[in-house]
């Protein structure tokens, strides 16, 4: 059985099981939103940073997915941050491991994937390294504990979006009860990222998040699947376009028609308040919801 190990855990979160469960319990402490108790949420967009910084933004995500939905298959749409393969790559049988315990693949599921398209490969290697998804297996170990998954690393390639669409075909064609959740950060800004067209501190970061990312975050929630990877590409607002790409191009054939965005906020507006200081660097990072 193929198992995938946590990489990143005791680095963007806790390592130990009850250190894990306690951070996750206070993440998940915060209101989420007013959301419509009575709306289908059919999945959803998180950051995938450190939980210091990012780890109550995606909380909000998961939090109402689990109070709208009791499904027990997720796709979970990752970023390419060191895997540099054209086609996107699931992970597609055995299982990942989380401190608080592990997260069963949806094999069937992940050969249905592959019979419906030649843009998705199975390869184990391409999560080796990649922490975009792992962060969020915790949320999905203690808030879905009954759920499989199928985790697919999908690169910001022009037809990311059709990635997407061959799995809302596959879950569909096989009436799959099936919640989507992709995760991106948005504009890496300052000069550790290389990019300061602003300038440095407290006024190029609220550009950032302000201006940089609002196009974007506009594409997602009005849905525009084909849009996102250039806009990203464009404006370098986001590391995860081609996860978002699929995000909507599947949750598009599931029967979203809208994103709804719960928070908006950067790593220089979490740390600054806590730290009482202005930072040279920023991450924006969004929680949306799609019905």
């Amino acid at each position: 059985m193929r198992v995938r190990e946590p990489v990143v855990a005791g680095q963007f979160y806790a390592g130990e099981s009850d250190r894990c469960r306690a951070e996750l319990s206070k993440l998940l402490q915060e209101p989420a939103s007013n959301i419509d108790p009575d709306a289908r949420l059919l999945g959803g967009l998180v950051p995938h940073a450190g939980w210091t910084c990012s780890g109550a933004v995606a909380a909000k995500v998961f939090a109402l997915l689990a109070a709208h939905s009791s499904a027990r298959t997720i796709v979970l749409f990752g970023a390419a941050h060191r895997f540099r393969g054209r086609e996107a790559a699931l992970f597609g049988d055995g299982r990942w491991e989380t401190p608080i315990g592990p997260v069963g693949i949806d094999k069937r599921l992940a050969e249905r994937i592959l019979g419906q398209t030649n843009l998705i490969v199975d390869d184990p290697y391409a999560h080796a390294d990649e922490h975009s998804i792992e962060v969020q297996m915790p949320f999905v170990a203690e808030l879905f504990p009954e759920a499989k998954v199928v985790p697919i690393t999908v690169p910001p390639v022009p037809n990311a979006h059709e990635v997407g669409q061959a799995v809302g075909r596959t879950l569909s064609s096989y009436k799959y009860d099936a919640l989507i959740i992709g995760t991106t950060d948005l504009t890496h800004y300052g000069p550790n990222y290389g990019f300061t067209p602003q300038g440095v501190g407290a006024k190029g970061n609220t550009w950032a998040k302000e201006v940089n990312d609002q196009p974007f975050i506009e594409l997602v929630c009005s849905m525009q699947s084909d849009k996102v990877v250039a806009e990203a590409s464009k404006r370098k607002s986001a590391c995860g376009a081609g996860a978002v790409a699929a995000t909507l191009g599947a949750l598009s054939l599931l029967g979203a028609s809208e994103g709804t965005l719960l928070q908006h906020t950067s790593s220089s507006e979490v740390l600054g308040g806590t730290q009482g200081e202005d930072m040279s660097d920023s991450v924006g990072y969004a929680a949306i919801v799609f019905t």
